[in-house]
């Protein structure tokens, strides 16, 4: 299998952690791809995926795998199955929500994160930006009152809980999550300890 990834993104971030908390990143050839907004790669968008988002897994028979949560899943499920994603159940449905809900912060931040660094000044929106920081702002304090997210079993929501707050330590250093959610801050020094999330820290910015 193929990987399509760039170290900075938390969403091939996540992959990376679920292929070794299952025992599968040996099996996993990681492929830098770029997919920067306003650079054409338009051999990644015919040849992988159309919609110029990473990550990607390219299994051995072509066949591509994309969004980082179907791919834990896939990759959860060749390992066999209810080891990260529960399999069915009340949990199961709980697990999708809260991840869907991290999915979309990190969404919101990316996009505060391009619209400072790619759009030109002077068409920067800053009611659209503050908007989006707001709704991952907001989630974080939800993330912070969820005691069965932050002190339940090893899953997919805490893996991507870890990246979503690595994020804002890699691209939005000083916003301060730490002193205004504090039970995030001993929920990451906890995940920091677990080798999958620390050796996946992106690079410096």
């Amino acid at each position: 299998m193929k990987l399509s990834f760039s170290p900075a993104s938390p969403f091939a971030r996540k992959v990376r952690i679920v292929a070794i908390e299952l025992g599968l990143i040996d099996k996993i050839e990681f492929i830098s791809a770029a997919t920067v907004p306003g650079q054409p790669n338009d051999d990644y968008m015919r040849q992988v995926n159309p919609l110029k988002k990473l990550p990607a897994l390219i299994l051995d028979n072509g066949e591509v795998i994309v969004d980082s949560f179907v791919i834990a899943e896939y990759l959860d499920d060749l390992a066999g199955g209810g080891k990260l994603i529960p399999s069915s159940g009340p949990a199961r449905w709980r697990v999708r929500s809260d991840h869907s809900l991290l999915q979309g912060m990190l969404d919101s931040m990316l996009l505060c994160r391009y619209e400072k660094l790619v759009r030109p000044q002077p068409l920067f929106w800053q009611a659209w930006y503050d908007d989006h920081w707001n709704r991952a702002w907001t989630g974080f304090a939800k993330f912070n009152a969820n005691d069965k997210v932050l002190n339940g079993p090893f899953d997919i929501v805490q893996i991507a809980l870890a990246c979503a707050l690595g994020y804002a330590d890699f691209r939005f250093a000083d916003c301060g999550w730490r002193a205004a959610y504090p039970n995030l801050a001993a929920f990451n020094e906890r995940m920091m300890q677990r080798e999958s999330i620390a050796i996946s820290v992106p690079p410096a910015a």
